[in-house]
């Protein structure tokens, strides 16, 4: 019981990172803006596993369709822009990210190479989700290419996300066994 409500009580605080990260935004000298949201969401699904991170999307998602100000554009609106396939890519990544790294646990506190490669292929997978959702999206809404989707949906955001993934891995890691803690007692 105590177990199942730690989860949902995780799943509740990642949702709320997911969102206040949206108005995290970092200046970069060239290009977009750095935002944090999708390191959140990809830590929801590597730090707390797919069930749980992929409930912590859905509480997030549902707070944007409700109109909570943490899409754009609030409401479901955000699924006539290109915002759409990112959000439909954040719930993607999340759960795909977390069935790849499982439930935490506290033998992970013990860094082993392959708990690395499984949480780097994770994140990187968790990541490449969300901008192929997106640009997927974002073909189908607008009618091209889906070269053309990639320059304007993904391209741009390629840099941002590659710091971002640098910061995830070691971030996980030292998370992923604090977190399990309070998950599986």
């Amino acid at each position: 019981m105590k177990k199942t409500r730690n989860r949902y009580i995780f799943a509740a605080v990642f949702a709320s990172l997911v969102a206040v990260s949206s108005f995290i935004i970092i200046p970069m000298p060239v290009g977009v803006p750095l935002v944090l949201k999708n390191l959140f969401v990809v830590l929801a699904g590597t730090i707390l596993g797919s069930f749980y991170g992929g409930i912590s999307l859905l509480i997030f998602i549902a707070a944007g369709l409700l109109g909570a100000p943490v899409f754009v554009v609030p409401g479901p609106g955000a699924f006539t822009t290109p915002l759409g396939g990112y959000i439909i890519g954040y719930f993607l990544a999340a759960l795909i990210s977390g069935l790849i790294t499982g439930i935490p646990k506290e033998c992970e506190k013990k860094i082993t190479l392959f708990n690395v490669i499984r949480i780097s292929i994770a994140s990187i997978l968790g990541f490449a989700l969300i901008l192929f959702c997106g640009a997927v999206y974002l073909m189908f809404l607008n009618s091209i290419s889906f070269t053309a989707a990639f320059a304007a949906g993904v391209a741009p955001f390629i840099i941002g996300d590659l710091i971002k993934l640098v910061i995830c891995i070691p971030l996980t890691i030292k998370l992923r066994p604090i977190a399990a803690r309070y998950l599986n007692q």
